[in-house]
């Protein structure tokens, strides 16, 4: 079965897009008439080892995707469906282009005979080491349900905890954004045409007033020039941040920085050990898990403690041990490894540690979203307070002169 790319008008003459799999494009022809489409334009996609969707920036996959498709690919399996009709299945209900032909593609290399996961192996900027070494790991012990399962649970905390984030900063950060813009806008346009009056005024002006007509006419001729400072800081830090160096020090710099290094580091701690619970949970070996959430865990101080563990573990040591070592995993965590390692009991435990740490981040992010809010109207009161008393006082000086 073929998988073609459309282009087609609805009843109501709206554009639409997406692909549909069909054994011929008369076959494809026919299943778009029947869902009331009128064909524009059909070709056959063609896979190719390197993905080219894969590249497309504007169609990434977002965590919330992945975790649908993940909880109803479980849900069909369990239901006593074939992989290659689950696939089927769940590719029908995908709203994302980008996923929805990744997965009719995996379906027709698993028809042909590979297996799941070296399909899944063809999408990697989709599908994560994670995804796949799971998905390899529920092959090989018979359990692909159940790790799916795993999958989902991991991604939708993952996603619950990322939404909570975002809404708990979404109200400072939309203060900040505004008053950008409207001290922008003052600055720009309305100060300098106030002020100008004030430049004809004999006498001296008091120092805040010259502060701000010199503000004021700087924005109002050069604020192209702010724009493109702005803009070169943040693509120069961005560049050097890709750097080896510059990520090690941005990194480091983002453990230490005070109220938000603690934050930084807890949503790290708690990103390593629920990925490695659900890796070693879903039957994969610890070298490997080691190794693939060094490089998910977003931090490289981070990844480098724990590929200094993974090469102690790899001499025979425990895992606690080197990571005790590293000085950056709290001692409460690494006795929880430790402890977890002796009973047997290391994923539940570190499962535990993930909660605990989720949890912390809630408690610190909304602290900090409290504090920030008296913070910011108490700045954007002292810059709206400095410009009324700058253009107050030579009214005031004038007053007084003409008495």
């Amino acid at each position: 079965m073929a998988v073609f790319e459309y282009q087609a008008l609805d009843e109501s003459g709206k554009r639409k897009r997406g692909i549909i799999d069909a054994d011929s494009p008369l076959e494809a022809r026919a299943k778009l008439h029947q869902e009331g489409l009128h064909l524009t334009s059909l070709k056959e996609s063609l896979p190719s080892p390197v993905p080219s969707q894969e590249i497309r920036i504007f169609r990434k996959v977002r965590v919330r995707d992945l975790a649908v498709l993940t909880r109803q690919l479980a849900t069909l399996l369990g239901a006593g469906l074939p992989l290659t009709e689950a696939l089927s299945g769940v590719s029908e209900q995908l709203e994302n282009q980008t996923l929805k032909k990744a997965v009719v593609d995996v379906r027709e290399r698993v028809k042909s005979g590979a297996t799941f996961s070296s399909a899944l192996s063809q999408y990697p900027k989709t599908f994560s080491s994670l995804y796949t070494n799971m998905i390899r790991a529920g092959e090989s012990a018979g359990a692909l349900e159940l790790v799916l399962e795993r999958l989902a649970d991991h991604h939708e905390k993952q996603l619950r905890l990322e939404n909570r984030i975002r809404a708990a900063l979404a109200y400072p950060l939309s203060i900040v954004a505004i008053g950008i813009l409207v001290l922008s806008f003052l600055f720009t346009f309305v100060i300098p045409r106030v002020t100008t009056l004030f430049t004809t005024f004999q006498a001296s002006l008091p120092l805040p007033t010259i502060i701000l007509i010199k503000l004021g006419n700087f924005f109002k001729g050069y604020w192209w020039l702010s724009l493109l400072i702005v803009v070169v800081l943040i693509l120069g830090m961005r560049g050097y941040i890709r750097t080896e160096r510059g990520r090690m020090i941005y990194d480091r710099l983002r453990l230490r920085v005070p109220l938000f290094g603690p934050l930084s580091q807890r949503i790290a701690l708690a990103r390593f050990s629920r990925t490695l619970a659900t890796l070693l949970a879903g039957g994969v070996p610890l070298l490997s898990s080691l190794e693939i959430v060094k490089n998910i865990v977003g931090n490289r101080v981070l990844s480098e403690a724990i590929g200094e563990a993974g090469e102690g573990v790899r001499r025979g040591e425990s895992l606690a041990l080197p990571l005790s070592r590293s000085k950056v995993f709290p001692p409460i965590m690494v006795r929880m490894i430790a402890s977890g390692e002796k009973s047997g009991n290391l994923e539940n435990l570190l499962y535990k540690a993930a909660d605990t740490y989720d949890s912390e981040v809630e408690t610190t992010v909304s602290t900090l979203t409290a504090l920030l809010e008296p913070i910011l109207i108490l700045l954007m009161g002292l810059v709206v307070g400095f410009i009324v008393l700058a253009i107050l006082l030579p009214i005031f000086q004038m007053s007084q002169a003409i008495r």
